[in-house]
């Protein structure tokens, strides 16, 4: 069943401050999508309106969820997450005095979740073997790396058909910064999910993304319909290769 997300003309900001303007991209069903741009040029701002957190003052959100559309504008946040998506932030925002498994379990409130809780717990460890051994730390002792595996693995134990992931290679070391990213292709593989990913590395996020955007001062500059159409785009090799 196809899982999908559309946004058409979004337009939103804080207060009078206005960060997107007009914003339309896709993510069709089983596809990495890239959100590619540097740090406070909206890309934050649009997770947060496609998860509810932020209210557009213009323009439509939709997602289809096994095949069903569903028009995500008004609802809260819970009710989106209800539906199967679900937002890896960026920064990890765990629960630092909850251990490992703790951590994973709270991840598992919606009612589809809750009846695969076991299964999802189990597909969690396998993938993520460090948070099997150490299940019982504290998430507050583990390292940047540990942590940002955690919070992927919380992420999936909503049984989510579509992901949200912002920023993961925030704060990591460059080598953890690609087995993230290889972690993260593994998941949508094994997990058969749709994926949009917002990233300021160029180079690691085209690696798994099927194709991307660029979005520049809150505005979509340019949409790469292929890899290779945004590794030979002049914007983007301006912006992220210095040429």
């Amino acid at each position: 069943m196809a899982n999908s997300i559309q946004v058409h003309e979004v337009s939103a900001g804080y207060g009078s401050v206005q960060v997107l303007h007009r914003i339309s991209l896709s993510v069709g069903d089983a596809e990495t999508v890239a959100l590619l741009g540097t740090n406070g040029n909206g890309k934050s701002t649009l997770m947060k309106c496609i998860m509810g957190i932020v209210s557009p003052s213009a323009g439509r959100i939709t997602a289809t969820i096994d095949d069903v559309e569903h028009d995500l504008s008004g609802l809260a946040t819970e009710d989106i997450v209800a539906l199967g998506i679900s937002l890896v932030p960026e920064g990890r925002r765990l629960f630092p005095r909850l251990d490992v498994e703790e951590n994973l379990l709270l991840g598992a409130h919606r009612r589809a979740a809750r009846a695969q809780l076991a299964r999802n717990l189990e597909f969690c460890f396998e993938t993520f073997p460090v948070l099997a051994q150490r299940r019982k730390q504290l998430a507050g002792n583990m390292s940047g790396g540990e942590q940002q595996m955690l919070t992927l693995a919380r992420a999936l134990m909503t049984a989510p058909r579509i992901l949200l992931i912002d920023e993961p290679s925030v704060g990591l070391s460059p080598l953890l910064v690609i087995h993230t990213i290889d972690k993260i292709r593994e998941l949508k593989e094994r997990a058969k999910l749709t994926i949009l990913m917002a990233e300021q590395n160029f180079h690691q996020a085209i690696r798994i993304a099927d194709r991307g955007y660029v979005i520049v001062h809150g505005r979509m500059e340019y949409e790469g319909r292929s890899r290779d159409q945004l590794a030979d785009n002049e914007l983007v090799r301006k912006l992220y290769l210095g040429m």
